[in-house]
């Protein structure tokens, strides 16, 4: 038993507080944490918590009646009541943390985002790369013109045309406002209008001509921006009163340089390369198989562990025709004919990759095919489609509620526990050792 640890738990996945605390052995802490008839949450901490060293395990998954934002804010308004408790200090512990798929931009077979449609003399030759550099008084002159001239004389010309007002009358060298009039003296409205005919309206703030501001269109897929929601998240916690934080195979391990406090990513390929050797006769035959290139260093840690081979699935994104080696726009590369294939992924949502993957693999030869995930989310129509796909044996980790997802997929799901990893980092946290051990899967 461990002296001065308080284990409070959400109503995200009670089940794995409770098998935390009994690796520990120790009970639950009691608390009150429900909503009121408005929606919003109330959170009451009904033991004591001064001086003692708190970890709130709340999972970043939707279930038992809440949505996932509604877990996420009652993890930081239990954060909140502890630190105003006293608590010594407050450990997070998200065995999937929300939000960590968020910096995945996805990419588009376009290039670059935004192009010209083609203009009335057939020029087709305009790239960003060949605008011209930042004018400046004796500096690069510009191709644009019809006659390569000094960019900024040609600025200070139009500058009345542009809504700017007038400029120095001393400008170019020129005295008693002859920078506006023509060379005889009198006004040059005119030559000015014309010159401005000839050399195009160049600046995307005049609204007059819009179809100057439309000349660029964004490409079809082109999202022009996408909220990063991991700082936020981050920042949240830390401002809550969250002293440390321990997760899980972090989708995306640059999370962690969004936190100020310390940050402990566990990893669920000790259980996985546990399972692959015990539950998969000739292993060694086997081949690991990532479904993707950010994939790619997680399945060939464990390939090289364990002295298996590797392959990998490339998504193809350029638009070329389906081929014999391609299944829509994945390609493997490397062989699986006649063996068994194992594929890795930390992730599974709505289970499209790994499905596809799985497809691909059946058409290449391979005899048996297993998926080991770390988070099984299976969200959406993810459920169903797996049910149809070629996979023989789903494996994931109860890092969310699996319950559910047992009862549909029955023998076809397999459900790893990973309360004695989380309750023996947490023992070594509190006592201040070394959790490098936990990292360890050879």
């Amino acid at each position: 038993m461990v002296r001065n640890i308080v284990i409070l738990g959400g109503n995200s996945h009670p089940k794995l507080v409770e098998s935390v605390c009994n690796s520990l052995g120790l009970p639950s802490c009691n608390r009150i944490l429900t909503k009121f008839s408005s929606g919003e949450s109330r959170c009451e901490i009904q033991d004591s918590v001064r001086g003692k060293d708190v970890y709130i395990i709340q999972t970043g998954f939707g279930g038992n009646g809440s949505k996932l934002n509604d877990h996420f804010m009652d993890l930081c308004i239990m954060i909140s009541a502890c630190k105003t408790g006293s608590a010594r200090r407050v450990t997070a512990v998200l065995p999937l943390f929300p939000y960590s798929r968020q910096p995945d931009l996805p990419y588009k077979k376009a290039g670059a985002p935004l192009i010209q449609p083609p203009s009335e003399n057939g020029r087709k030759d305009y790239t960003f790369d060949s605008v011209p550099a930042t004018p400046a008084p004796g500096g690069p002159k510009s191709s644009g013109f019809p006659n390569p001239a000094d960019i900024t004389n040609k600025l200070i010309r139009t500058s009345l045309g542009n809504g700017s007002g007038p400029a120095s009358p001393k400008a170019n060298g020129k005295a008693n406002g002859d920078a506006y009039l023509g060379g005889n003296g009198v006004n040059g409205t005119q030559e000015h209008q014309d010159r401005r005919g000839q050399t195009g309206n160049f600046t995307t703030h005049d609204y007059e001509n819009l179809s100057i501001v439309n000349a660029f269109e964004a490409r079809p897929g082109y999202k022009q921006w996408v909220a990063q929601a991991g700082t936020l998240v981050a920042n949240l916690l830390t401002c809550a009163g969250a002293d440390h934080v321990i997760t899980m195979d972090l989708h995306d391990p640059q999370v962690q340089g969004f936190f100020d406090v310390p940050v402990d990513n566990l990893y669920g390929r000790p259980l996985l390369k546990q399972y692959i050797m015990q539950n998969i006769p000739n292993y060694k035959e086997a081949v690991i198989i990532s479904p993707d290139a950010g994939g790619a260093k997680r399945a060939t840690a464990i390939a090289d562990s364990m002295g298996m081979d590797f392959a990998l699935i490339h998504k193809e994104r350029r638009p070329t025709r389906i081929t014999d080696r391609q299944n829509a726009s994945m390609m493997l590369v490397g062989n699986v004919a006649d063996r068994v294939c194992i594929l890795l992924d930390d992730i599974a949502d709505t289970g499209n990759t790994i499905t596809r993957a799985a497809k691909l693999l059946k058409k290449e030869g391979a005899t048996k095919i297993y998926a080991l995930l770390t988070h099984g989310v299976f969200s959406g129509d993810a459920i169903s489609r797996i049910k149809a796909s070629a996979l023989d044996r789903v494996v994931v980790t109860n890092s969310v509620p699996q319950g559910e997802h047992k009862a549909l997929l029955g023998s076809k799901l397999e459900v790893l526990d990973i309360a004695p990893i989380f309750a023996e980092a947490i023992r070594r946290v509190h006592h201040g050792e070394s959790i490098s051990v936990l990292f360890n899967f050879d």
